[in-house]
């Protein structure tokens, strides 16, 4: 169904169901607000009362929907910059519409940032910004299920593996290989609690150097701090086809100005890093295979010298359809960094891993936390 536009007397209905006033105008929402895919539409809506999103969510289900308002209302309650369900005059933060659930939240006033743009001083706030979730996630005690975890992330793979082209020779065994590794050298007992699961640029946004929110809690979960850490290492430190050590430097000092990771969290560090590329690897490989005539997809993929390289020409199909072939790409090729099979910039990491745990701090953090727990 259409969502893309509303009739007057919708919006007066919203007008008067969320007490925005006069409503001057309803145009497509700002990119950032949107996530991947064509199940969802995001409408701002701009009242005297000031600016709101309206999402129509075509494909989650009522629990998912309830779960992630219940999450995002706890965090405003504690004063996290995520995005704000507002209550209809029934108090009812979502509702059936148009066959789809509608949902209305409070506008942040922000801009997605260019990654290749970022700042170190926005990289810092990005970090202090996911270790104040963490440090607030601890008391959040309602379970969130990991959609992403190992033995799910290895199930997918196996679900795609036959439907991969014989060409993919190299590809294959690497991330059979990978999947191998993980599986016996993964980390389980280490800090959890409340995760975003997928903080890249495309869910920041910016004020400044200010980070005013943190957007897409669609795949939050109750998951290891330090993936959540790689997974924004990922991210952010990743530019021109290598990761950047000060960038790196920036986002851990940002984290730990926060929370002080443990002996143990820096010891996981580059298998998490390892597992976050292997996971949007393997997803995003699956979002090719997903797409309708995904042999089109395919075709935009060659493989050379064992990578993915995505064709500069000649490539049919939907601009999804090269937009996942490409995001395959160059998750790929931040996994072969990682498994130190081609130069990228890990070295200086590692040892900037290796170096990285303070002892005397962590202790210092250790005996707070116990005194407050008393």
């Amino acid at each position: 169904m259409n969502h893309d536009s509303l009739d007057p007397h919708e919006v007066a209905d919203l007008a008067e169901e969320y007490a925005l006033g006069k409503v001057a105008s309803v145009t497509p929402a700002p990119v950032a607000w949107s996530r991947r895919g064509n199940h969802q539409t995001n409408l701002l809506l701009d009242a005297s009362r000031g600016k709101v999103i309206v999402r129509f969510d075509e494909v989650k289900g009522e629990l998912d929907v309830k779960r992630e308002i219940d999450l995002l209302l706890y965090l405003r309650k504690h004063g996290f910059p995520c995005p704000q369900p507002l209550a209809d005059r029934k108090g009812r933060h979502y509702r059936e519409a148009r066959g789809a659930c509608m949902i209305v939240y409070k506008n942040i006033d922000g801009k997605r940032p260019n990654v290749d743009l970022l700042t170190i001083s926005q990289i810092e706030s990005i970090g202090r910004a996911l270790a104040d979730l963490h440090v607030l996630g601890k008391g959040y005690k309602k379970g969130i299920d990991n959609r992403f975890s190992f033995e799910r992330v290895a199930d997918v793979y196996g679900e795609i593996r036959g439907k991969l082209p014989s060409y993919f020779k190299k590809i294959t065994r690497t991330l059979d290989e990978e999947v191998e590794y993980l599986g016996s050298y993964l980390e389980g007992k280490l800090p959890k609690g409340v995760i975003n699961g997928d903080l890249f640029e495309e869910n920041v946004l910016l004020k400044g150097d200010k980070l005013v929110g943190m957007l897409d809690f669609e795949a939050a979960c109750r998951g290891k701090f330090i993936f959540d850490l790689a997974t924004a290492v990922n991210a952010v430190c990743f530019t021109d086809g290598k990761y950047d050590l000060k960038r790196f430097e920036a986002l851990i000092a940002g984290y730990e100005s926060v929370r002080t990771l443990s002996l143990a969290e820096w010891d996981a560090f580059p298998n998490e890093l390892r597992f976050s590329a292997l996971r949007f690897t393997v997803t995003r490989l699956r979002d090719v295979l997903s797409l309708p005539d995904s042999e089109l997809g395919l075709a935009a993929i060659t493989e050379e010298r064992g990578a993915p390289v995505l064709k500069a020409e000649g490539v049919n199909g939907s601009d999804d359809r090269v937009r996942a072939a490409r995001a395959f790409q160059e998750f790929f090729d931040r996994l072969s960094i990682l498994r130190r099979e081609r130069d990228g910039g890990m070295e200086p990491m590692l040892l900037a891993m290796a170096t990285g745990y303070d002892y005397r701090k962590y202790q210092k953090v250790k005996a707070v936390e116990k005194k407050g727990s008393k």
